[in-house]
This record gives C-alpha cells, sequence and structure tokens, in this order.
C-alpha cells in the first residue's frame, strides 16, 4: 500500500524556520530613504540583498512544498476510501480556518505597532514549533521515514517485492541474509511499523547499539538460553512479524554463511511462514566485514533489498526432538540458498557479467596468469577482448558459431570474451578428441570460422587437423596474425568501447557450444546460452562462495563445461584470481604450481588427482582450503590419501554438459561421503522407474540452467530443445531423505546377465577396492547363454578373477557381477576432460575377443 514519507514535513517545517529567520533579519535593517527612487528588477538583482531576498523566499516556497505536499498525500493515504472526500473538505476548511486567522493578524499586529521582520520572526518560530509537534506525534513511523529518505538519498536504495509482506496479524519470519552493520536499519526503515526485531544479546549490549534499540522494537536472544527461543516462538504466534537474521554474523565470504538452527525452528514451531530477504551492495561500504583485499568497497554504492514471496518449511512430520530442528535448520537454509539463486543477475550476457565484475569486484588483482607469464587485469582483458573483437568481426555473421582451437592460455579468455561482446558464439573444439570427432563438431554446429594459434598447433602437431578443417571449407584464423595487423587506432577504440559490448545480445541466445566427450558414442553440440551458464554461476556461488582472496589453480581445458563454467567464467564473475595451466596431465608439475602460486581452489577429477598425489609433496596443497572434483566418480582411496597425506577434503560434485555442468554438488556446509551432493539450488528432477532397479530410477532434471538443446549431425545447426525443458542424464541415481544424491551408473552400463541388472560402476567400483593401485574399467559384452557378460580391464598384469571373486562374496555380492574375463592392457584410453573412453575401451575388448576367435579357429582347422 502506498504510504507518503513523512521525513520531508519536519525538514520542510525546518527550512521555513532557517528561510524565515534571515528573511526577518535581511528586512529588518532595510527603510526606504526619503525621496529615494522606485528600484527596477534589473537594480534589485544588482544588488547582495536583493539577492538574499529572492532566496529567502524561493526558499521559503520550497521547503512549503516539502511541508504541505506530503502532509497533505498522508492524509489522503491514511483516511478510509468512504470518507476520504468529507476527510480532505475538513482539512480545506481547517485550512482555510487557519488563512483567515493568519490574514486578520496580519491586519491587527501592524496596527498594534508590531514590524513586519518582527511578524516574520515570530512565524519562523512557530514553524519550529510546528517541527517539534510533528516529530513528537511522529513516532516510530516518523524515525522510519527519516531513515529511508537517507537511505534513498545516500544509497539510492531501490525495494521490490514489498508486496510479498504478509498483512499485519499474519504469522511471519523475515530472514534477511546478513552483509553489513546496515542491514538491520535497512530493513526497520523498509519493513511496517509492527515488524519486530530479534537482536543477540552480545550485540545488544554494545554501547553504540543501546540508544538504537530505543527506536525499535527489539527482542534479545540469547543462544545459550532455549527459553529465548520459546519467548520468540510465542510472540511469533501472537502474530507479531519477527525479523530474524539466520546467520547470526556479518558474512566474511560475500557469500552465504552458516544458518543457525534456531531461526527455522522458530518458524516451524510458531507455524510461520518465511519471508527470505536479500540485500545487495551494503557489503561494499565500510560497515561489512569484507576488506578491500575482498571486494572493490565504496562509500555509496547502490543498495539494493528484494522481498521474496512467503514460503512454508517442508518438513516431515514424523521428526521431533533434535532431528526437527535439525530438519527445520536445513530447510530455511535451501530457501535462503534458493532466494540467493532467485535474486541473481543472471538476465544479462557473459560479457555484460565480466564488465559487472570490474565495476564491483575490481581490487587490483592479477586475474589471469599462464605458464608464458601472461598477467591479465580486469581492464586489460576487457580491453584485449573488445579490440579482438572487432578485428574478427568480419569473419562471420552475428549470432554465427565461431570455433575456438586453444589450449587453457590468457589467449582463450581474451578470445572467449572477444566472441561475447561481438555477439559471436565460441564453439569450444575439444583438440584431444581427433579428426575425426573435431570435424564433425564443426559440422554439426556450422563452424565455418575457427580462431586457434601457430604456436599451438605447431607445438601440439596439430597440422593434419587443420589441413583437414580447411579440406571442409572451414577459415582457420591464426590469432598471432590478427595480432599484427593491430594499430594503435584499433587499441584506442577498444580503450574507448570500454565496457561496453559491441553488439547486443538477449540473455536467452547462445553463447558457447560445447561438444559432449562421446565416452558412449558420437559426440553432440550442447548449446548454453548466457542465462544457462549464468545460472550455474549463481547456483555454485552460492554454496561455495569465492572471493579476490581466493586463488584458483585450473588445469582442466575450457572445451570441457567443467573447465569453462566452474574454472574460469565463475572465478571472474566472483572476482576471483585464475591460474590457467595448458594440461591437467603434468602430474608433476601442476602440484608444484598448486603450491608456487597459493591455490587455495583446484578444480580436478578422480584421475588426475591420483596422479598428483603420486607426484605431489605433502606441503604442495598447504594454501588450498577446497578441492571440487567432478566428471567421474571420487574413489575412497583417492579420499584417504589426500585426507591422509595432504590434509585435505574432497568435494565431490555432479555435472553434466547439459546442465551447464554443475547438477549437483556437495559443499562445506552440507557434505556426505560417496554421494555427489545435493541437487543444485532451483533446480527439480524427477526419477523414473527403471526394471530391474529398486532403489533408484533414471534421473532426469530441469532447471536455469538446464540447455537450451542439442545440435545433431543428423540437423546441423539447429538446436533441439530438450522435452518439456526437462533433461535426460542418462544416469540411474537414489536419493535420500536428506536429498543427497548417490550415482549407480549410466543406464547405458548397465548389463542384463542372467535377467539381473548389474552395474558397470559398482562392478569397478568392487575392482578398485581389490586393486586400489590401479583404474579397473568393466564393459559387457554380448553372451550366447547369459545375454552379456562382463570384462574387467586393467593395467594390473597381476590381476585374477580369483580375488575379486573373493572379495564379491565377502561383500555378500552375486557372482554375476564378478567379471568372466580380465583383459590386461599396457594402458587405458582416456578423454581430454580425464575421463575413461569407454568407446575406445570397448572397442579394444572387441578387437581382443576377435583375434582370440580368429586364433581358437585357426587352431580348430
Amino acid at each position: 500500500k502506498f504510504r507518503p514519507n513523512l521525513a520531508l514535513v519536519p525538514l520542510g517545517a525546518l527550512l521555513m524556520a532557517i528561510f524565515g529567520l534571515d528573511l526577518a533579519l535581511s528586512l529588518s535593517g532595510a527603510a526606504p530613504a526619503a525621496g529615494a527612487a522606485q528600484l527596477t528588477i534589473s537594480g534589485f538583482f544588482h544588488s547582495f540583498a536583493g539577492w538574499r531576498l529572492a532566496v529567502d523566499l524561493t526558499g521559503l516556497a520550497f521547503a512549503g512544498g516539502l511541508y504541505v505536499v506530503p502532509s497533505f498525500a498522508s492524509v489522503q493515504a491514511g483516511a478510509a476510501a468512504d470518507h476520504r472526500a468529507r476527510v480532505v473538505a475538513g482539512v480545506n476548511v481547517l485550512n482555510a480556518a487557519f488563512m483567515t486567522a493568519a490574514t486578520v493578524a496580519l491586519i491587527v499586529l501592524p496596527m498594534l505597532g508590531v514590524s513586519m521582520p518582527s511578524i516574520l520572526a515570530l512565524t519562523a518560530l512557530g514553524n519550529l514549533v510546528a517541527m517539534v509537534l510533528v516529530l513528537r506525534a511522529w513516532g516510530r513511523q516518523g524515525v522510519q521515514d527519516f531513515a529511508m529518505l537517507i537511505f534513498k538519498w545516500a544509497y539510492g536504495l531501490e525495494i521490490t517485492g514489498l508486496e510479498n509482506l504478509p498483512p499485519k496479524g499474519s504469522r511471519v519470519v523475515i530472514t534477511p541474509n546478513h552483509t553489513s552493520f546496515m542491514d538491520g536499519p535497512v530493513m526497520h526503515a523498509l519493513l511496517p511499523s509492527h515488524a519486530s526485531f530479534a537482536v543477540d544479546t552480545g550485540i545488544a549490549e554494545a554501547w553504540w547499539v543501546k540508544p538504537f534499540l530505543k527506536l525499535i522494537n527489539a527482542h534479545t536472544m540469547d543462544p545459550t538460553k532455549p527459553f529465548a527461543t520459546r519467548d520468540l516462538i510465542n510472540i511469533v504466534k501472537t502474530g507479531e512479524t519477527l525479523v530474524i537474521f539466520p546467520e547470526g554474523r556479518l558474512t566474511v565470504t560475500s557469500g552465504l554463511m552458516k544458518v543457525y538452527e534456531g531461526a527455522g525452528l522458530i518458524a516451524d514451531k510458531a507455524d510461520a511462514v518465511v519471508v527470505p530477504v536479500r540485500i545487495e551492495g551494503l557489503e561494499r561500504t565500510p560497515f561489512s566485514y569484507l576488506r578491500v583485499t575482498q571486494l572493490a568497497k565504496m562509500r555509496f554504492p547502490k543498495v539494493r533489498v528484494t522481498i521474496l514471496p512467503p514460503r512454508k518449511l517442508t518438513i516431515d512430520p514424523a521428526l521431533n526432538g533434535r532431528d526437527r530442528r535439525r530438519a527445520a535448520g536445513a530447510a530455511l537454509n535451501d530457501i535462503m540458498v534458493e532466494s540467493a539463486v532467485a535474486n541473481a543477475r543472471i538476465d544479462r550476457t557473459l560479457f555484460q557479467a565480466l564488465a559487472t565484475a570490474k565495476f564491483e569486484r575490481d581490487v587490483g588483482a592479477i586475474m589471469i596468469e599462464d605458464p608464458l607469464r601472461t598477467r591479465l587485469t580486469y581492464s586489460k582483458l576487457i580491453t584485449g577482448a573488445q579490440v579482438l573483437g572487432a578485428k574478427i568481426a568480419p569473419f562471420a555473421p552475428e549470432g554465427a558459431a565461431v570455433g575456438i582451437l586453444l589450449p587453457n592460455t590468457a589467449g582463450v579468455v581474451v578470445a572467449f570474451y572477444a566472441l561475447q561482446t561481438i555477439g559471436r558464439v565460441a564453439a569450444m573444439l575439444n583438440y584431444t578428441a581427433g579428426l575425426a570427432n573435431v570435424e564433425a563438431a564443426c559440422m554439426t554446429a556450422k563452424v565455418g570460422v575457427v580462431l586457434t594459434s601457430r604456436n599451438f598447433i605447431e607445438k601440439g602437431r596439430l597440422s593434419d587437423m587443420i589441413q583437414r578443417l580447411e579440406a571442409a571449407g572451414v577459415h582457420v584464423v591464426y590469432l598471432e596474425d590478427v595480432r599484427t595487423t593491430i594499430t594503435w587506432k584499433d587499441k584506442l577504440s577498444g580503450l574507448r568501447l570500454g565496457d561496453r559490448p559491441q553488439v547486443s545480445r538477449d540473455a536467452n541466445t547462445p553463447a558457447a557450444i560445447l561438444f559432449t566427450s562421446g565416452s558412449e558414442g558420437m559426440p553432440k553440440g550442447v548449446v548454453l546460452s548466457h542465462r544457462n551458464i549464468l545460472a550455474n554461476v549463481a547456483q555454485s556461488l552460492t554454496t561455495v562462495p569465492a572471493n579476490a582472496e581466493d586463488k584458483v589453480f585450473n588445469a582442466l581445458p575450457v572445451f570441457h563445461s567443467f573447465g569453462l563454467t566452474a574454472g574460469l567464467i565463475m572465478p571472474l564473475t566472483s572476482g576471483t584470481p585464475i591460474y590457467l595451466y595448458p594440461s591437467p596431465l603434468h602430474y608433476r608439475i601442476v602440484p608444484e604450481l598448486i603450491y608456487q602460486y597459493n591455490a587455495t581452489i583446484v578444480f580436478s577429477t578422480d584421475t588426475f588427482l591420483n596422479g598428483y598425489a603420486r607426484s605431489a609433496h605433502p606441503y604442495d596443497f598447504r594454501s588450498v582450503r577446497l578441492i571440487l572434483a567432478g566428471a567421474e566418480a571420487v574413489k575412497q582411496r583417492t579420499r584417504d590419501v589426500y585426507m591422509e597425506r595432504f590434509g585435505q577434503r574432497i568435494l565431490e560434485g555432479y555435472g553434466v554438459t547439459e546442465t551447464s555442468p554443475v547438477l549437483a554438488i556437495n559443499t562445506p556446509v552440507a557434505n556426505k561421503t560417496g554421494s555427489v551432493g545435493r541437487l543444485s539450488p532451483l533446480m527439480q528432477m524427477r526419477l523414473d522407474p527403471v526394471p530391474g532397479i529398486e532403489d533408484g530410477g533414471r534421473l532426469f532434471v530441469r532447471g536455469p540452467n538446464v540447455m537450451l538443446g542439442y545440435m545433431k549431425s543428423d540437423n546441423p545447426g539447429v538446436i533441439q530443445p530438450p522435452e518439456n525443458g526437462w533433461h535426460d542424464t542418462g544416469d540411474i541415481v537414489s536419493v535420500d531423505k536428506a536429498g543427497f544424491i548417490t550415482i549407480k551408473g549410466r543406464a547405458k552400463r548397465f548389463a542384463k546377465i542372467g535377467g539381473e541388472m548389474i552395474s558397470l560402476s559398482a562392478v569397478e567400483a568392487l575392482a578398485a577396492e581389490v586393486w586400489p593401485a590401479v583404474v579397473p574399467v568393466v564393459v559387457a559384452v554380448p553372451d550366447a547363454r547369459k545375454g552379456e557378460r562382463l570384462v574387467l580391464v586393467t593395467t594390473d598384469k597381476s590381476a585374477a578373477r580369483e580375488q575379486i571373486l573373493r572379495a564379491a562374496k565377502a561383500k555378500g555380492m552375486t557372482e554375476l557381477s564378478v567379471p568372466a574375463e580380465i583383459c590386461v592392457v599396457e594402458r587405458l584410453p582416456l578423454l581430454g576432460s580425464g575421463k575413461t573412453d569407454y568407446v575406445a575401451v570397448a572397442g579394444l575388448v572387441k578387437e581382443r575377443m576377435a583375434g582370440q576367435a580368429g586364433q581358437a579357429s585357426g587352431v580348430a582347422a
């Protein structure tokens, strides 16, 4: 409901008093001289006294407007609809009566010898009295209005969602995030006057807080006393709106901190709705705990407050006691996380997000480093992207897919954002996939231009790939050649463009095309929009926050969605510096660089982590606070090694390219070993039943991070969206009561043996326990008698079937899950992403079997 800001009324009275007194003083010494000529307008404004009089009269008119307009608007807004006309009429009658009385006074007072300056002075003093009376009648609403006036003037306070506040008398718990010491005053200024605040006793005792507590309806809360929570529950039950900061402290990460269970318990026991509130901008003020090394600080940043729709905590009614308290806390945490993601600015392009990050998070740090000693700040990166973008724009029309064939160096970052600023779509080509796959990718996505580096092609021995692409009609552009054409005018033009994209694009248009790993078939083009990627960035940063005091080490290739979104776009959006390394396979070099660079966040896979562990010094991971692993299952032995040797916990996640990629992740707040974590915020999932699988089902997901669709070789360049927004992951998973997801295996990686469904991933996990020093792979091949049979592929020459058979019996597993054969190879085929190349492994096994069959037939002959 509209409510005028009455803070202007006492301000108007004060200004009228000031200008009135000055007018009285200016006229007190003025008297017309005998015989003086009439003063013209020009002469009036050529004197100081004239200008002073004009300013005072103008000030009186302006101050009168400040006094009258909000007052009259307040009368109208406060009057009941069916009485509003008579109330307005009554006010007009009173106004007329006072004006008549003032006119009579102006006639009588001079007759009694009172001078005009004295009359003006008395009127000014009357305004001071009126100001005091207004302030006395003002009450708490006046304090709120005055605070709102200050916040809007100083911080440009912008409020959305006021309509989401339930009416007075409802059972409501309002839960804002906590970014600074100004959060409380801002919430007090914008909420209805009947709202009260839960204040920690430790804060309430501070000398500088006590005066403010007298201005608000505060309830002190001691977390160590259970009765304090009970009192707050009863307060909410009476219909008093309660504001409580669930984090209990100011953030020191720029993201959401631990959510205390007490706030959730209050909402649950009082049967109240929760209204989440997001405060943005105040973390950049001097009143936050964030340091200037974490976030770019400003005295008066733009502040936004978003009030989201009311939510009811969803808790299993069977839970009681401590379990219910924990469930209430977890449910409130989910609401807070989801509200943060829902409020994230994802309806913009990747280049706009980069420009915003520069404005809000640039603390002068080097943002991109690589082994070539290239060092890019935000400014250098954006300028470089603008210059390169302008040079390559003529090669492809707006909206066209342009291939990027580059390693993990600063060059790939500049090239990627150069395409973003000119409205082209970055098609990330996997140079490790082989000639045929790269050519197929270009044909599928209709890539007519490929950006690459002559130096990279020579060192990577990829000349054959380039020749094949050129033979297929693809125009190959070498960045070294483009660099030689850049003049000082081009650089000046790039600086002049600043942070503005050269071509405007909608957030829902394609931003990047990545290609599925092809671990089980022909790769497909996965088309991701700007909104898809930024939604996944917001989902990830809300659960695992990072800032400029972190340092990301990323050796995962950016042609893989994990390396692109998590290892590049997410850090740049959050202001986190990145060290890019071209290959994750350099097992001796990578740990040393992590140590030298003082990396705090490492993205990797189980295979690569095992390789680093074999070569790393125990001190190499000294600075690391987060190891985030995905792309393949993290084995228990990998966890054990990193905990025992390096004191590091591995947080396993689950991603697919089609979800940009993070679908679920374990976090420092919510972690369950053996699972891949809980579903990302604002995502939905469903489990379709699979015959033979009792615990779990085939996972389908939907959410803002799910791709626009596939591009397939049978219909090049055409986006085929997922049906009704649901993406079939092809994975068989189970989900526990707390929402943790456990992957049982790919639907294609289940074998039906003797009528029973056997998970190849489960057999691989068993084999990994038997032979922990190697990575085993299990494939299913046709069998005339059982339908299918299992073959274990390993590099361990001592592996014997009897060993895994004994392990299966010890675990109570059926003998059908024991591989019928063991195939020993020199090296397991891997994809560039670190995943096992199952297609190549299956082909290798079939070749072996065909060879054995040939030998057997030859012997028989």
